[in-house]
């Protein structure tokens, strides 16, 4: 992630986040003004697409993502409307300037945005789920916890073949 101005990545949002979040910001309060119009230029520059057609990875509303910063470090978060945010939860708002610049990002994409301070800052996605699904768990040494599914199924199949038949019907 470097300092240097450059085009903005693509992004993709569903019509219904679209309608809902130009709507938000369009009404928002003089004191988020930037914000604002920061989502705004967002949303116009934006393919829209039919809900269900938003790609799994792609930043949603209620999406959890985990970023990194141009500092290095790393945070995850959960986007979400104003009335939900909760930063003590990892919920951030829509109408902040990370959250404007999150909305329709994939991992792999990075963009720069103006902080409330004003400077410029950068952020790249490291990954996404699905909206009301949480990221897999972070190991104490910092790497991401792959969870191998069908291993577990195999295994809890496995068990349940040793426990010998189930409850009958008598």
């Amino acid at each position: 992630m470097s300092g240097k101005s450059r085009k903005k990545p693509n992004i993709v949002i569903s019509q219904l986040d679209h309608d809902r979040l130009m709507g938000l910001a369009e009404d928002a309060p003089e004191r988020v003004a930037a914000v604002a119009d920061e989502l705004i230029a967002e949303l116009e520059r934006a393919k829209i697409v039919a809900v269900g057609k938003v790609p799994a990875h792609v930043i949603q509303m209620g999406s959890a993502v985990e970023f990194k910063t141009q500092d290095g470090q790393q945070r995850r978060v959960t986007l979400v409307y104003p009335g939900e945010a909760d930063i003590a939860e990892g919920k951030i708002s829509i109408m902040t300037p990370i959250g404007a610049a999150l909305i329709g990002l994939a991992p792999g994409q990075s963009i720069a945005f103006a902080a409330r301070d004003g400077k410029m800052q950068e952020l790249g996605v490291v990954q996404v789920s699905k909206p009301g699904e949480a990221l897999p768990p972070v190991a104490a040494d910092g790497n991401v916890e792959v969870v191998d599914f069908a291993a577990r199924k195999q295994a809890a199949d496995t068990a349940s073949d040793d426990e010998g038949p189930g409850p009958s019907a008598a």
